[in-house]
């Protein structure tokens, strides 16, 4: 399976990037953790929202919908998908304390990239769950200015879900921890890199981006 860091890929050479690593990998699945900016994909991709997007792509994907340019792409938002023996969840959006009170509803124009405290607790209410993807990262996996970059909706899903495996983006760094249980790895942008992941042993294996 293909995984796939922040692509920013309404930029040319970003775009470039993320379809040579489809490229260069005969897989028939892909996960992102958000950012990608690009919805049309060679082949099934589920990710999650990141701070940037198209939000009415993304609003639209929430809604069941699929607008026209897209394909290829699902979007996990507080729910899960069975692929490849994996049980797979997703928390689209980020973290922002002055919104996270709100309903989804009430969310307007960019404030709609962020994920609300009804977003956890639906995320919270999953079970079994192998890999987790969020664009925010737990606490204990970055240090950015010498502070923990850490967002404790995070923590509490990891806590409750105890997914074997946690992927996230946003920083455009890679780095590894474990939260309790979990092993948690911050994925590298696809201009630098892109992973596969074996189902069957989660391992997962970083790769030069092609030249």
């Amino acid at each position: 399976m293909l995984v796939l860091g922040d692509a920013h890929a309404d930029k040319r050479a970003n775009r470039k990037a993320l379809l040579a690593a489809f490229d260069e990998t005969d897989a028939d699945g892909a996960l992102q953790v958000g950012d990608l900016q690009y919805y049309e994909l060679p082949i099934p991709t589920w990710f999650v929202a990141g701070n940037d997007e198209d939000l009415n792509v993304i609003e639209a994907l929430r809604a069941g919908e699929e607008p026209e340019g897209v394909g290829n792409v699902h979007l996990l938002a507080s729910d899960t998908v069975e692929l490849q023996g994996l049980r797979v969840a997703g928390l689209s959006g980020n973290y922002a304390p002055t919104q996270y009170d709100k309903s989804r509803s009430e969310l307007e124009g960019d404030r709609r990239r962020h994920f609300v405290r009804e977003d956890v607790e639906r995320t919270l209410e999953l079970t079994d769950v192998d890999v987790f993807l969020a664009h925010e990262a737990p606490h204990g996996l970055l240090r950015i200015n010498d502070s923990d970059v850490g967002c404790r909706p995070i923590d509490t899903i990891l806590k409750e879900l105890t997914p074997d495996l946690c992927l996230v983006g946003h920083h455009h760094q890679h780095a590894e921890s474990t939260f309790g249980s979990t092993t948690v790895v911050a994925l590298a942008p696809v201009w630098e890199s892109y992973y596969t992941l074996g189902p069957d042993t989660l391992a997962l294996n970083r790769h030069p981006m092609p030249a």
